[in-house]
């Protein structure tokens, strides 16, 4: 069935936000006094909810600890947006004006908060291009698992098989997968090509624009 709607990854997918990421991630370690972990280490974690981020870091740390780990996290993430600020992708902004041009519903769904989103996209000039945001607050249960798919499905009154998740992590994909849908990976963002190919994609593109092909795709 041909594909009618598109869901994005927002974090290495489309906007380029690595070092803002890495850099909080860093600053609050830092501020708490904790071990220091590297940038591949911080890296490796992008995608998925905030509090598995620092439950993946630190294995051992309390509950209690990991709440105030994503606290001080989005505090200092807001104050870096005014010294780090995010960019598009190559290609980004172009491709996601002419896909809605050509029918395409757009939305995203993302393991950062649905306010973060907000401000995010109208930083990097694409809010009046999506019609839709989930963030991590607006969920139970984060990627992998596909409730961010499935309520977007719903609220945008459209089918699994005629859906494709885009994005650049293992976790996008599988949570595509887990849904249903069509997935593409992409080479440019936090994951790498074997690691979307082990997960599973149906595509995996190394451009932005070479999204036209597939999402015309009927297949």
């Amino acid at each position: 069935m041909k594909t009618k709607l598109i869901i994005f990854d927002f974090d290495g997918t489309l906007g380029d936000t690595q070092e803002n990421i890495v850099t909080t991630m860093q600053m609050t370690i830092d501020e708490l006094g904790l071990p220091k972990r590297a940038n591949k280490e911080c890296i490796s974690t992008i995608g998925l909810p905030l509090a598995r981020c620092f439950e993946t870091l630190f294995p051992d740390l309390q509950k209690e600890v990991i709440a105030c780990c994503t606290d001080i996290y989005r505090r200092i993430f807001k104050d870096n947006l005014q010294t780090i600020k995010p960019k598009t992708f190559p290609h980004v902004v172009e491709t996601l004006s002419k896909l809605r041009e050509q029918g395409f519903i757009l939305t995203i769904a993302s393991s950062r908060s649905h306010a973060s989103l907000v401000e995010l996209t109208k930083t990097i000039g694409i809010s009046d291009i999506i019609s839709h945001l989930i963030g991590a607050d607006d969920v139970e249960k984060g990627k992998p698992n596909p409730e961010s798919v499935l309520k977007t499905l719903v609220k945008m009154k459209c089918s699994s098989d005629e859906t494709l998740v885009v994005g650049d992590m293992a976790v996008d994909i599988l949570m595509g997968n887990n849904a249903g849908t069509k997935t593409c990976g992409v080479t440019w963002g936090n994951g790498n090509n074997e690691e979307l190919k082990q997960a599973g994609a149906h595509y995996i593109i190394n451009r932005m624009d070479d999204l036209y092909e597939i999402a015309n795709d009927s297949k």
